[in-house]
């Protein structure tokens, strides 16, 4: 059993699914604290201009989990964000397909963070062809604040035998934690694939909303091959 944490990224860049769809069980990771200017309320589409930030208002101070992040609601972000996707991506040759889809998930009534961030990645991963199901860390009763334990418990109250980390997981891993509990770590070096977009040069790292709409149903080979694994640590034990 491959498994793949992570925590809710908003319209998550080609790295994030391609984690996802290596594993049998993806779980979010919606029990951490939020991250100022990182992913988890924002991200990047390719514009006339170059890259635009598409962000999520949000009302949450440092210290609290991601959970607990309330939407900014008094804000009209969400008719910002599709505005933005129409003008970059309407001549695009997939726009037309899944522009009812994305209506729809910005007409919904967003007011936490959480399910919006998560909501948002099921729906790209689910349009790019991946089956693989998710779970939330928070409906598995995991309690411990401790990065690799939590890690560790979490797979376990799922059966992992193979923990599929990040680029930068083992700086704060602690390695021995995973080979007791007899899960075999794996650490992904993504290459970002190139691919024909819009507007101008490549540019790398932007939400895969850009690649799922220029290429459809290819997006999901583009994105897997570029997927590199590395296994570290010790052996577990049992192995």
């Amino acid at each position: 059993m491959k498994v793949a944490i992570h925590q809710p990224h908003y319209l998550p860049w080609l790295g994030y699914l391609a984690k996802w769809a290596e594993a049998d069980l993806f779980i979010f990771l919606d029990t951490v604290q939020y991250e100022k200017n990182g992913w988890q309320n924002r991200n990047q589409i390719k514009t006339k201009e170059g890259p635009r930030w598409l962000t999520v208002p949000v009302r949450g101070r440092l210290g609290v989990s991601i959970a607990e992040v309330e939407i900014d609601t008094t804000q009209a972000w969400a008719r910002r964000h599709l505005v933005a996707i129409e003008h970059a991506y309407a001549r695009a040759p997939h726009f037309k397909r899944y522009a009812p889809e994305l209506g729809d998930f910005y007409a919904r009534a967003w007011t936490r963070l959480a399910p919006l961030a998560a909501a948002s990645a099921r729906w790209l991963a689910g349009a790019v062809g991946i089956a693989t199901p998710a779970r939330l860390a928070s409906e598995l009763g995991v309690t411990t604040r401790d990065p690799s334990r939590r890690l560790v418990e979490l797979g376990r109250a799922v059966g992992a035998t193979v923990y599929l980390a990040g680029r930068d997981g083992p700086q704060y891993m602690d390695l021995p934690q995973f080979a007791a509990a007899g899960i075999e770590v794996r650490v992904q070096q993504y290459v970002h694939p190139v691919y024909p977009q819009p507007h101008g040069e490549f540019v790398p790292f932007l939400s895969a909303l850009d690649l799922l709409l220029m290429h459809g149903d290819a997006a999901l080979a583009i994105l897997r091959h570029g997927n590199q694994w590395t296994r570290l640590g010790p052996e577990p034990r049992g192995a």
